[in-house]
């Protein structure tokens, strides 16, 4: 059966485990593939591809659903019991019948994917975050986040899109074997020669298989793959949420933050980091005082 882009397909090599979808196929019957749930970008030959029915995909669509089903509950449940605490502190012990409002940290989400970036913000939106979204090819993005820092003003900055490591490149010490490494890490640097702090401007880089320790030393507070292992596509979403949703006066439980994503500590990790969220009282109209969380894309 030919094959076109935007197919769904699986590598026979790899025992079709992970689902893909064809991004280009060259002359030569040679394939760039993307990653369906997987921050994962790779190219194989034609022959070894395996297009997905439509009865397959919906069984994978499924259990993913689950998957993001169950992290989303967890996420809801840490943020009630957050809720719960901040309304007793604000009320000073249930004692007072003022009422208060929240201020979560902004964040610029910038997404080599424009497919992640949509589900992503939609995420962001369930979860109640002030979001803008950008959509760019990794290698422009150092180029453009100085730019996009200084009309955003964010909180909380995600640098990501597709990554991965070749073998054939070098070793996992080396930053010219991975595909988009590096230039997650010059978009760091270029962030952090914005704003240096740490705690001012919260930064996520990294996406499958990415040189972690590149990318905290570059400046990030959030970074994958410790373990150069896949990462879901809204596994940078739930670091950078939590990070939003959490007062200012509490530092962010790395363990924690890492049980709210869909990967955990093999794929993601990072450093102490203060959360951003700011609580005020009191409202004396019926107006929300909150920030702008319109969506927004480019």
């Amino acid at each position: 059966m030919k094959l076109k882009v935007g197919d769904f397909v699986t590598r026979k090599s790899y025992g079709n485990d992970l689902l893909f979808r064809i991004s280009n196929i060259d002359d030569e019957n040679h394939v760039i593939i993307f990653g369906e749930e997987m921050r994962l970008i790779a190219d194989a030959p034609l022959i070894d591809l395996q297009l997905v029915s439509d009865t397959e995909k919906s069984t994978r669509d499924i259990e993913e659903t689950k998957k993001e089903a169950n992290c989303y509950r967890l996420f809801r449940q840490d943020r009630r019991l957050l809720r719960n605490r901040n309304e007793y502190e604000m009320t000073g012990g249930y004692t007072s019948k003022s009422s208060y409002f929240e201020l979560p940290g902004r964040i610029l989400h910038i997404d080599g994917d424009p497919v992640y970036l949509k589900k992503c913000i939609d995420l962001y939106e369930k979860l109640g975050v002030p979001i803008y979204g950008v959509h760019m090819e990794e290698r422009e993005m150092p180029l453009q986040i100085t730019s996009l820092l200084e009309m955003v003003r964010p909180d909380i900055l995600v640098v990501t899109g597709h990554d991965a490591y070749m073998r054939s490149k070098g070793e996992q010490n080396e930053v010219k074997a991975y595909r988009n490494t590096r230039y997650f890490a010059d978009a760091v640097r270029e962030a952090r020669k914005f704003e240096p702090h740490f705690d001012h401007l919260v930064i996520f880089a990294g996406a499958c298989q990415s040189y972690f320790e590149t990318l905290i030393r570059a400046g990030a507070n959030f970074a994958s793959s410790p373990d150069r292992i896949n990462i879901h596509a809204l596994d940078p979403v739930y670091i950078a949420a939590k990070v939003s949703l959490t007062p200012f006066m509490d530092s962010v439980s790395i363990w924690e933050l890492l049980r709210n994503t869909l990967t955990g500590e093999k794929g993601l990790g990072g450093i102490e980091t203060k959360g951003l969220l700011r609580r005020g009282m009191p409202i004396k109209s019926n107006e929300d005082i909150i920030l702008d969380t319109r969506k927004k894309e480019r």
